[in-house]
């Protein structure tokens, strides 16, 4: 069954049809019928499904996938540790993550990284480009998104930019609704919410020189 009906892979494929580098989405799942206690995934195969209709509506979308159980050393080189996972990459892996599927309001945020990486160019002001040339710590950035949120797409997307251009810098998207445990761990209680390096937290959608200003805190 077909997770994208007709009118929106049309759609999608008009969006996607200027895409200007490859892009591989590699996609982590569970492809057992026997769950692994504690990674239990109910969107896993739908997950897989999505990346694949996906890329089949553009000749510079692939897609890879792994088994979390089987490939542990493609698990370890990619720090993948929940899933469903995807992993959007050009060239090198940027560091840009979506963890849980990416429908309803959260579609965009997969397209728009597809999009960025593909046009080999981040879309960041020259300031903020400027701002994370020479970091001198590695930034982590969550971004707790659910399904139903018509402005979390925004901070996702923000978070991956800042991810493709600089290699200190690496963003998941969390499906805060696929798992609960960690959006509990973070006190989720309002989406979009923003956590950088464990220490920094803040809710809503900033703009784009807020947004940076924030993750710079964990560099002082």
């Amino acid at each position: 069954m077909a997770v994208l009906d007709d009118k929106v892979k049309e759609e999608v494929k008009d969006m996607l049809k200027d895409l200007k580098e490859s892009v591989k989405l590699v996609v982590f799942t569970q492809d057992s019928l026997i769950s692994t206690p504690g990674h239990e995934c109910e969107t896993c195969r739908e997950n897989r499904l999505l990346m694949e209709e996906v890329a089949a509506l553009s000749d510079k979308i692939s897609v890879e996938v792994y088994d979390f159980a089987k490939d542990k050393e493609s698990v370890e080189e990619y720090k993948i540790d929940r899933i469903p996972a995807t992993v959007v990459q050009g060239e090198k892996d940027s560091g840009i993550r979506i963890y849980g599927m990416p429908a309803g309001y959260e579609f965009p945020t997969l397209l728009n990284a597809i999009k960025l990486v593909s046009a080999v160019d981040s879309g960041l002001s020259n300031e903020s480009k400027e701002k994370v040339k020479d970091l001198s710590k590695p930034i982590h950035i969550q971004v707790f998104v659910t399904l139903t949120c018509p402005y979390c797409a925004s901070a996702a997307t923000l978070a991956h930019k800042l991810a493709y251009e600089s290699n200190q810098i690496k963003a998941d998207v969390v499906n805060a609704q696929e798992f609960p445990q960690l959006a509990q761990r973070y006190n989720v209680f309002a989406v979009p919410k923003t956590v950088v390096n464990e220490t920094v937290q803040f809710e809503g959608v900033l703009p784009e020189q807020g947004f940076l200003e924030k993750a710079l805190e964990t560099q002082k």
